[in-house]
């Protein structure tokens, strides 16, 4: 049955998530890097064309591993960790060089009329990340100072022209650091929300697909499984049986010991399904009342047919244990494997096997019928 249903894993939703808004918030960050080094370059005295097609290919190459760089799936979760270890090395690339172009504006007097430029980019960049990527706090600082140490470092060099500048920037810089610290507790306590959200929609979902009583799969779960599974068996050539069961004379476990003897003897069914019907594949379902079925994907006839008949030869053995007497407890089965020349819909198929059930029924009970007909 596991092997069917649907889980939200936290860990792996936790790390999708993350890779998600990264991917979103950091398309255009790449444009714009590259936009500030061509103008920075532009406006500088000297435009030297090696230096700027140089600059151009560094911040080109690295916007398009941005775009290129695609998260795995949300189940892959060591792949989605990978992604976002690399994605942050380009990240924190991306702010190294930008923070190199920085430190070099500053120094080099054929930039003196772009350091304006330089020096309001990387403010802007340094802002875009505190915001838009404060997942990881600590990636984020280090991609914060790697984008302002190289210019912060040119400007204590001249310390007795640029002070006011530079105690500026580190005053913003520590502003920075303490919103950064906000904004990872504001995306951390979000991210909470929606794991909890969705660990809550999953548990309602599992809840109103399972019997409360046997814990199996109920009549909803088998009409949200079968006809996919009928689909995949006809798509696939696979086999696909079908084991319907019945409790026999079960009406007279309730009038003659109460309802509360007979819905242990239904959990004590259901337990023994367990027990033979084991495999992950097997979806294991009460089906209403004293009505149980199991889905087997990739089984033929004759090894559903086999288990089948172990269930009930071992049931009418043991029977049914209660008030420290052994109690008669048997059951009736119909087993069907699909035939895609005979069965033209699932519900046809469905059918057949409980037509079967029914002839078990018919011919005395505790007895094995095979929808053959």
């Amino acid at each position: 049955m596991a092997l069917y249903s649907r889980l939200y894993r936290t860990d792996s939703f936790a790390l999708w998530r993350e890779s998600q808004d990264i991917k979103v918030r950091t398309r255009l960050g790449g444009i714009f890097y590259l936009l500030a080094w061509l103008l920075s370059w532009a406006f500088s005295i000297d435009s030297a064309a090696l230096l700027g097609l140089g600059g151009t290919l560094f911040f080109g190459v690295l916007m398009l591993l941005r775009w290129l760089h695609q998260p795995p799936g949300q189940e892959d979760t060591p792949g989605l960790q990978r992604w976002i270890d690399r994605h942050w090395q380009l990240l924190q690339l991306t702010s190294l060089g930008w923070g190199l172009v920085h430190a070099y504006a500053l120094w080099q007097p054929a930039f003196e009329p772009s350091r304006m430029i330089a020096t309001l980019s990387t403010i802007a960049f340094s802002t875009a990340m505190a915001f838009n990527f404060p997942m990881r706090k600590h990636r984020c600082m280090l991609a914060m100072l790697l984008l302002y140490l190289p210019g912060l470092t040119v400007l204590a060099l001249n310390w007795a022209q640029q002070e006011a500048v530079l105690i500026t920037l580190l005053f913003y810089l520590g502003y920075l650091l303490l919103a950064l610290s906000r904004s990872h507790r504001e995306y951390q306590a979000t991210l909470h929300l929606e794991q909890q959200l969705l660990e809550q929609r999953e548990l309602y979902d599992r809840l109103s697909r399972t019997d409360s009583l046997t814990q199996l799969g109920n009549r909803l779960q088998f009409n949200a499984l079968f006809s996919a599974m009928v689909a995949t068996a006809r798509r696939q050539g696979s086999p696909l049986s079908l084991v319907l069961l019945d409790i026999d004379f079960f009406k007279r476990i309730n009038d003659q010991h109460g309802h509360a003897n007979g819905d242990a003897c239904l959990q004590a069914f259901a337990e023994h399904m367990r027990l033979v019907f084991r495999r992950d594949s097997d979806v294991l379902l009460r089906l209403g009342g004293e009505e149980f079925g199991v889905l087997m994907p990739d089984t033929p006839l004759s090894q559903a047919h086999e288990m089948a008949e172990r269930f009930r030869r071992e049931l009418a053995e043991q029977g049914f244990e209660l008030d420290g007497h052994k109690l008669p407890l048997t059951t009736s089965v119909g087993v069907g494997c699909l035939e895609p020349l005979r069965d033209a819909s699932a519900e046809a198929f469905f059918k057949r096997v409980d037509d079967a059930l029914y002839r078990a029924k018919s011919d005395g009970r505790d007895r094995l019928t095979l929808a053959l007909d």
